[in-house]
């Protein structure tokens, strides 16, 4: 089962797959989403869920048992 996902301000909506990396998501998307260490310290990937909490794209993969998820992705001035 696939879960939709939408990539805001852009207005981007993907189709992936369970468990698939999340910048391997964006990128597919066309999606840039800054990265610093890749390690999830640096909280330069950090992206804002639908439900206000936020990730660390770079560790953080498609959640399993969802259908859709969206994924603001906010300027951090810092990077």
């Amino acid at each position: 089962m696939s879960v939709k996902i939408h990539f805001l301000p852009d207005n981007i909506t993907i189709e992936a797959e369970p468990g698939e990396p999340m910048l391997q998501v964006a990128e597919r998307a066309g999606v840039l989403i800054p990265t610093g260490c890749l390690m999830g310290s640096c909280h330069a990937c950090e992206v804002e869920l639908g439900d206000g909490s936020t990730i660390c794209a770079c560790i953080s993969s498609v959640p399993i048992g969802t259908k859709e998820l969206t994924i603001n992705l906010y300027d951090d001035p810092v990077w």
